[in-house]
Order: C-alpha cells, then sequence, then structure tokens
C-alpha cells in the first residue's frame, strides 16, 4: 500500500505514482473485475486486510447488473450502473482505507458511446470536486483496422486527459469472449492474431504519449477464461521487444510502456513473472474470482441443502431462517 497517498479512488497524477511503484518494485496491481456490492466490498476488504492497493474495474453488462437487470432501457442501466458504482467505491474506499483505482474493462466500437457518457459524468464530478468519477477506461478496438483504433483512441484521450484520466487501449486480440466482447474463435496457439506487432506499438506511443497518459493491453497469447492444456501459448518476450523498440526509436527510459496483462486465468507462473519483468503493472482477474465465489456459495448451499428447500424443517419444526438469509453466504 501506497502510504504517502490519501486513501480513496486515485486518478491522474496520485494513478501515476501507484502505477510506477508496481513496475519498480516488479509486481502488478489486481485488477478485478465486479458486479454489484458484494463483489466491491470483498475486493476492498481483501485490499485492505492484505495493505494492497488494488484497481476495481466494471465491464458494462457489470455496470447493467449492478443497476438491475429489470431496467428496460440497457444502454441507460449500463451507463447508470457504472455511476452508481463508483460513487459508492468513492465513498467507500475511504472508510476502507485504501488506494484504489477506478476503471471500466473491454469496450468496443458498439459500446464507445458507452464510455463516452461515463466520460461525462466524470466531466460534471471534475468540475465539482477537482478528480474525475473515473480513473480510467479501455478502448479495446483490437479487433478493428489499425488506423481506427488509434484514431479513435487519440480522439478520447483528448477529452480525458485534461480532466486526469488515463485510457487503456489494446494491440492485438485477447482470444476468448468477456462479457460480449471478443470470440472464443481467436483461441488457438497458432493464431497469429493473438500476438500483438512490436511496430504497432511504438506507433500507439508515438500517437498517444504526447497528449496524455494511456496503458496498452498487448497480446502475446494470453486468452480469456480457462481452457485445456496447448490451447495457449505465451510468448512474453514480444513485450519485451516492444518496450526495447519504443525506448531505442523514441530514447526514452526503461520500459516506457505501460502495459496490462489480461486472460492470465491458468497461465504459467513463470510465464506471468517474466511478463511482469517486462514492464506490466496490471493484470486482470475475473473467471478466477467468480468461479471463487461460486464454489463457497455453492459448498455452503449444500452444506445447508434442507435451508434451501424449506423455512422450516418438516420433521423436526426448526427454523431455517438464519442459514438462508444471504447476509450468511
Amino acid at each position: 500500500m501506497s502510504y504517502s497517498l490519501k486513501p480513496g479512488v486515485v486518478t491522474g497524477k496520485d494513478y501515476k505514482i501507484l502505477l510506477k511503484a508496481a513496475k519498480e518494485g516488479g509486481y502488478a496491481l489486481p485488477a478485478v473485475n465486479t458486479v454489484g456490492t458484494n463483489s466491491v466490498n470483498a475486493v476492498m476488504e481483501a485490499a485492505a486486510k492484505n495493505k494492497a492497493d488494488v484497481i476495481i474495474q466494471f465491464s458494462n453488462s457489470g455496470g447493467q447488473f449492478y443497476a438491475g437487470k429489470s431496467l428496460e432501457d440497457a444502454f441507460e442501466a449500463k451507463v447508470i450502473g457504472s455511476v452508481s458504482a463508483a460513487h459508492h467505491i468513492h465513498l467507500m474506499a475511504e472508510k476502507y482505507g485504501i488506494c484504489v483505482v477506478l476503471h471500466t474493462d473491454h469496450a468496443n466500437k458498439g459500446l464507445i458511446p458507452w464510455v463516452e457518457a461515463l466520460v461525462g459524468y466524470s466531466e460534471v464530478h471534475y468540475e465539482k470536486f477537482g478528480k474525475p468519477l473515473y480513473s480510467s477506461h479501455m478502448l479495446d478496438l483490437s479487433a478493428e483496422d489499425i488506423d481506427f483504433n488509434l484514431s479513435e483512441c487519440e480522439r478520447l484521450l483528448k477529452r480525458m486527459a485534461p480532466i486526469g484520466m488515463s485510457l487503456e487501449i489494446e494491440l492485438g486480440v485477447t482470444g476468448g469472449e468477456e462479457d460480449g466482447v471478443g470470440s472464443d474463435d481467436d483461441i488457438g496457439a497458432d493464431n497469429p492474431l493473438l500476438y500483438t506487432q512490436p511496430d504497432d506499438c511504438l506507433r500507439a506511443y508515438q500517437l498517444l504519449s504526447p497528449i496524455g497518459h494511456f496503458s496498452l493491453a498487448a497480446s502475446f497469447g494470453n486468452v480469456h477464461g480457462v481452457y485445456k492444456p496447448g490451447n495457449v501459448k505465451l510468448r512474453p518476450e514480444i513485450l519485451k521487444n516492444s518496450q526495447d523498440l519504443v525506448q531505442e526509436t523514441c530514447s526514452t527510459g526503461d520500459k516506457p510502456l505501460d502495459l496490462v496483462f489480461h486472460g492470465g486465468s491458468g497461465s504459467d507462473k513463470q510465464k506471468i513473472s517474466e511478463a511482469l519483468s517486462y514492464g506490466v503493472f496490471k493484470m486482470n482477474i475475473d473467471t478466477d474470482t467468480q468461479f471463487a465465489f461460486a464454489k463457497a456459495v455453492g459448498a455452503y448451499v449444500e452444506e445447508n441443502a434442507k435451508a434451501f428447500k424449506y423455512q422450516i424443517d418438516p420433521e423436526d419444526g426448526t427454523p431455517y431462517k438464519k442459514l438462508y438469509d444471504p447476509r450468511k453466504f
């Protein structure tokens, strides 16, 4: 945990302090996808217990779920749910005494309006409180032509940078599907789309770094979800080659690219460590935390099966309210 920073949602210069500390310390900030107050509070509790900084992020469907699935306007629900979640985290992060980077996950071409709407809320929040509502957003246009990808990232970053926001971009396709973005058809160790080209990373750096802060999810064979051995072939050396090319071409310091690791579930620990050594500061977590949540709830339900069938034991009249109360599980 960075004790020199005030607890709460960190943005702008404070976000860069956390990022720099991670890269220099050889670790990555866990970026956990959440869907409601139960998962949000669990992440903050874990961060507080471990005296750690953390990134809390929402996908578009996570924001919609936060708002409640009965709202008829799905787009409005995605926006309002994400805004509601952000206000909750701004308030509670201070109480938990932790530094939180607040972020939204993959947004493809069709979800650009969602990101733009959230930036609008951050602009209003900045006018009132001197900081944006969100620390950063991700624009994942990796499935589009690179010219369109980078031009849209440039356009959005020009709007975000003045209020201290960061933009995460993706070059190369992270295999698998994540909340409606991507496809399982991309998976396969021999798929060239899964490997980012260093020249593209250089191009992104030269275009975006003069505008504001951006981070890069570079694909090196990683995929979302968990798949059988042999389907995933990580090549972290792509990250090193990209860093070296930017450093040599632009005469920067060491590891100029701020890199993000998507799709790490089931990855070899040695490959993860190697990726961190090349400047990865953020590692996304979703599949594993979903399973941990489901496994624990499933075990509780199995252990207390009667309480999920009867309010009162049909044989001896024992009340089960204390067992099926959602606060118990």
